[in-house]
């Protein structure tokens, strides 16, 4: 709670004016006409901020050196509600930041970067401005991606250890950012106590007495043997069974072998996984990312609906602010079905990956592919959560762990890359963006190459991690965070702005959505977004190649000016009067 109170009070940033420095003593025309030319710039972006309903100020000292980065000239005051609606970053550890030399990431690594996500100061603009991270596994487990989870109590030793695990909450508590965990409910490791403890029991017969005598329980007294989904007789119905040893039984491993699957009919079981959920809640998480969701029993929607209001009533019992998050990689009249369980999100999958709308509207060209479709689809998966679960929150994002990274999806087009970001980190809900995506790393094939180690820097190499074992060689196409963060038009600090924008304006993530249909331009998405009586315009040129001019008018919209914008290439939006000019790839807020 103490993490909500700080954020509520962040918040008095006004916008940085641009600073300009007349030469003077001018020996030569030369510097005259040079002088001339920055005065005119200066005037002419003051003029701006002024008539969009901005007053000029002075930018605060502990800024001077970002301003010389990033100059953009409308940034308004914080205004983060207490809420759910927030803006993560997916964090994948092992190849995150390493602290110790070992080339695996770690926790004390992730801690040296939170000010990089979040430093929790509203008085400077040298971070992202995430206000939570999703935290891939991070429990004892024989893999490197940790999925397959041996301990639910202890952090993996190559992550560190739980004093280390209670200083990142703290240290993120400091700054404002929640922490959510993945939860794998689905399975276990097979080296999990419970799962070793059941393969040894299998072999041994029903004593037929009622209290087990022997060293190794048999398999009626056993209660782990009931943990997982045991059978003589393999069924016919999809799910992957594997031998238990020379047991004469099986197991079900939806994945794969080195992952049993878990019994949730079993209350003992259920008891043993709440009191995982309140350990780590007591900890000070914020809520979980729910694994696999659809695998609890799988396909059966209405089964695992009600594993998933179990967890639900749980977690919010706990605290009706937790969060959770569930993972449905399904099409999007299936997974909305899973609301119905009352949880607050699920994933969606209708606009990320290279199969969903954020994709195929960069990458395509066609009516089915415009701007007004991808509004109205928007507007679609808005109405039909809501009606289904009123207090859901829709969980945008592009790309994560599962899924080839941006760059790849768009062909390394950095004005795409940049776009598809702005276009995510947009939505309503609370959106995630996966690590390292905000300086369009690469990544794709196999798992472990889009998992590749964050790209911090090609002089210090000592954040830098191994990655997994087996990713292959992955060229980036654009600079290291280093390098990025020093290029006022890189795909960085066009993510930076985009978070911030979407800070600056709860209505960007809260809104109930509307399109402007008297604008039919194919290339334009025209939405209006109103939330507590407050309402924006957001316009969306979709276009890579063409400048557009769109009529808004005041009369009918109420607006005053720009309320910020983004662009590609850093061109400008400008307002003349009631038209907006709009380069290619470029979004802009009216209010």
């Amino acid at each position: 709670m103490e993490n909500k109170k700080r954020r509520k009070r962040i918040g008095c940033l006004l916008w940085l004016a641009v600073l300009v420095t007349l030469l003077t003593a001018c020996s030569t025309k030369k510097a005259a006409e040079e002088t001339a030319g920055q005065d005119e710039m200066a005037a002419s972006q003051m003029q701006s901020g002024t008539e969009n309903g901005q007053a000029p100020g002075t930018a605060e000292a502990s800024l001077a050196k970002t301003e010389e980065i990033d100059s953009y000239a409308y940034y308004q005051e914080l205004n983060i509600p207490n809420d759910n609606n927030q803006t993560y970053y997916e964090v994948f550890l092992y190849s995150f930041c390493d602290s110790d030399g070992d080339g695996i990431g770690d926790i004390n690594g992730l801690i040296s970067k939170l000010d990089y996500i979040n430093d929790g100061d509203p008085k400077t603009n040298t971070d992202l401005g995430f206000t939570g991270i999703w935290l891939m596994p991070i429990m004892q487990s024989p893999s490197y991606h940790k999925y397959d989870v041996a301990d639910y109590y202890a952090i993996d030793p190559q992550y560190g250890t739980m004093d280390d695990f209670k200083r990142l909450i703290e240290e993120c508590d400091k700054r404002g950012i929640d922490v959510i965990l993945d939860l794998v409910l689905n399975h276990t490791s097979s080296e999990h106590p419970w799962f070793q403890s059941a393969l040894k029991s299998l072999a041994i017969l029903d004593c037929g007495q009622d209290t087990c005598t022997k060293e190794e329980l048999c398999i009626r007294h056993n209660p782990y043997c009931s943990y997982y989904n045991f059978v003589q007789e393999i069924p016919q119905d999809g799910s992957r069974y594997y031998p238990a040893g020379d047991t004469g039984w099986y197991y079900e491993g939806d994945f794969v072998r080195e992952m049993p699957d878990l019994n949730l009919d079993n209350p003992d079981l259920r008891k043993e996984l709440e009191d995982v959920m309140a350990y780590w809640l007591d900890l000070g998480v914020h809520g979980f990312r729910l694994d696999a969701a659809m695998h609890y029993y799988l396909n059966q929607t209405d089964k695992n609906n009600e594993v998933l209001s179990w967890v639900n009533d749980f977690v919010k019992g706990k605290n009706p602010d937790n969060y959770l998050v569930a993972e449905v990689w399904t099409g999007f009249s299936e997974y909305s079905r899973y609301y119905e369980s009352g949880i607050d999100s699920i994933f969606d999958f209708a606009f990320g990956t290279e199969n969903g709308k954020i994709a195929k509207t960069l990458n395509y060209k066609g009516e089915e592919y415009s701007g007004k479709v991808f509004g109205n689809a928007m507007i679609a998966v808005q109405e039909e959560i809501q009606r289904i679960n009123p207090s859901a929150i829709d969980a945008p994002f592009f790309t994560n762990h599962d899924t080839g990274r941006a760059a790849g999806i768009l062909r390394q087009d950095e004005s795409k890359i940049k776009m598809a970001g702005a276009m995510n980190l947009f939505m309503n809900g609370n959106v995630f963006v996966y690590y390292g995506e905000e300086i369009g790393m690469s990544g794709s094939g196999i798992d472990e190459n889009k998992r590749v180690p964050m790209y911090w820097s090609i002089t210090d190499l000592n954040d830098m991690t191994k990655g997994p074992k087996g990713m292959e060689t992955v060229t980036h196409s654009f600079g290291t965070v280093e390098e990025q963060m020093q290029d006022p038009d890189s795909i960085y600090n066009f993510y930076k702005r985009a978070i911030r924008i979407r800070n600056e304006n709860p209505e960007i993530a809260r809104g109930t959505i509307s399109y402007m249909n008297e604008i039919e331009d194919s290339d334009i998405c025209a939405i209006t977004k109103t939330y507590k009586g407050s309402a924006i315009i957001m316009l969306y040129n979709l276009s890579k190649t063409d400048t557009k001019t769109i009529t808004v008018q005041k009369m009918e919209y109420e607006y005053t000016g720009i309320r910020g914008y983004l662009s590609a290439d850093g061109t400008e939006v400008a307002l003349d009067g009631e038209e907006v000019i709009l380069p290619p790839y470029s979004i802009v807020i009216l209010k």
